[in-house]
């Protein structure tokens, strides 16, 4: 073991520092150079299409960014046009609402003045046929009157009466009843 650690420390102190730390030179430039060509390998064929790929979804996702907040302003204005457009709707349903009961009103007073008319007609077509009815009552009477008084006539003086002296008699007895 003596000889082992005498070998060392010779093989130790003719080699460089680099050896004594367990680091040969020759497998040190063997890996750099593996390591350079696999770094080769991996931009060439690896990072480059995967960096191609992060790029193209950055854009998409960019793009979908720019893409909603196009929409969320679009959404806005959008609002702002329904709630412009039920306004305008109200306003003209209000408008509709009020010619109808202007209409209405209109109607009605129409509807009254013919009404009017038709219970003036009424009341004319009704004083007319009272006064027919109130002529032809007249004339009843005057005849129920007429009969009464010519058999009262024929009772007081017992005989009849002709029909020129009855009619005289009665016509008196007409206007003096009217003239009362």
């Amino acid at each position: 073991m003596i000889q082992n650690i005498f070998m060392a420390s010779e093989t130790t102190a003719s080699s460089s520092p680099l050896e004594a730390l367990g680091v040969s030179p020759k497998v040190f430039i063997i890996q750099l150079v593996t390591f350079v060509l696999v770094f080769a390998l991996l931009k060439k064929f690896a990072f480059g299409p995967i960096g191609k790929m992060l790029t193209e979804r950055r854009k998409t996702i960019d793009a979908g960014v720019q893409m909603g907040l196009q929409m969320e302003k679009q959404k806005a204005q959008m609002d702002e046009q329904v709630i412009i457009a039920l306004r305008d709707a109200r306003l003209e349903a209000d408008k509709i609402i009020s010619n109808g009961h202007e209409e209405a009103r209109d109607i009605i007073r129409e509807a009254e003045k013919v009404a009017g008319r038709k219970t003036d007609l009424m009341l004319v077509d009704a004083e007319a046929r009272i006064a027919e009815e109130s002529v032809q009552a007249r004339r009843k009477l005057e005849k129920d009157l007429i009969g009464l008084i010519s058999e009262a006539t024929e009772a007081i003086v017992g005989e009849k009466i002709d029909a020129k002296k009855d009619a005289q008699i009665v016509d008196r007895v007409i206007k003096g009843l009217t003239k009362k």
